[in-house]
């Protein structure tokens, strides 16, 4: 697991040397995750700009573009005159962020780490770096309250049905979350065992291997899913067909970002997920 990093240590290995805390007023975004919380901190009309990752809420597609959060244009972000680039701990490449840190604008990267317990950090984060510490407290304190009753749910529940998480088709084969990804994370938080325990990372799951796993449930972003050719081109496939999922059916589908993103709608996703995998009265 990743160490974490205090604020004041991240902020002084990502920001130029303008000064944070600042009322920035043009808000270039780079993380979807970072995106839903300024806007939950409400400062959603100082946003300029948000990366290809950053679609909820609605009003973010009249932003303007920046490109894909690991894959950003110096030049593209320069040209719509922000005095900020805020953005997830991945945002990159490196080369980049140093061209737009020479050139005189604020950059400030979240802290490293992935996970819901990572979620405070990064509000924590924007709101120290737009000047909103208050408005971030009050997130986190609903944040922690929430998970927390969550978390007392799932701790009192006597089945965790497997779940297997498949991102997309690799050379035919589904590409699935094992452990030490985001997908594994949330299936555990809501109650579930990750069906691709027995690797680690993202990796494609031959037939022999999916049969084996026998989830219960298919777990897959809605986008991704149609992006293969929709509900069908999952469920009727030979392996899945062998699983209890795919005799039963059991195909969830939930926003992708929610579902991955631990933003301030994981609280959301991992009851969405819940209810799926524990629906009342079974």
């Amino acid at each position: 697991m990743l160490k974490s990093l205090t604020l004041a240590a991240a902020l002084c290995l990502t920001t130029t040397t303008a000064a944070l805390s600042q009322n920035y007023e043009r808000i270039a975004v780079a993380g979807g995750d970072i995106t839903e919380i300024i806007y939950a901190l409400g400062a959603g009309d100082r946003i300029v700009a948000v990366d290809s990752t950053s679609g909820f809420p609605a009003n973010t597609k009249t932003k303007a573009q920046i490109g894909y959060v690991r894959a950003l244009s110096a030049e593209g972000v320069l040209s719509l005159s922000p005095d900020l680039l805020i953005g997830a701990d991945d945002a990159g490449p490196p080369n980049v962020i140093d061209t737009l840190k020479s050139a005189g604008l604020a950059v400030a990267l979240a802290p490293l780490g992935q996970g819901a317990d990572r979620v405070p950090a990064k509000m924590r984060f924007v709101g120290e770096t737009l000047g909103l510490r208050d408005q971030a407290d009050a997130l986190i304190t609903q944040y922690t309250a929430d998970m927390a009753k969550l978390k007392a749910r799932v701790d009192a529940l006597e089945h965790r049905p497997k779940v297997l998480f498949i991102l997309s088709l690799r050379d035919g084969a589904p590409l699935v979350g094992g452990q030490e990804t985001s997908a594994s994370d949330i299936i555990e938080l809501a109650g579930g065992t990750n069906a691709a325990a027995a690797f680690a990372g993202w990796k494609p799951m031959n037939a022999e291997a999916l049969i084996a796993a026998n989830p219960d449930f298919i777990l897959m972003s809605g986008v991704h899913a149609d992006n293969i050719g929709g509900d069908d081109k999952v469920m009727n496939r030979p392996d899945v067909q062998q699983t209890t999922a795919g005799k039963a059916g059991n195909l969830v589908k939930m926003d992708g970002m929610k579902l991955l993103g631990f933003g301030p709608r994981t609280a959301e996703a991992v009851a969405e997920l819940m209810n799926h995998l524990h629906p009342i009265g079974k």
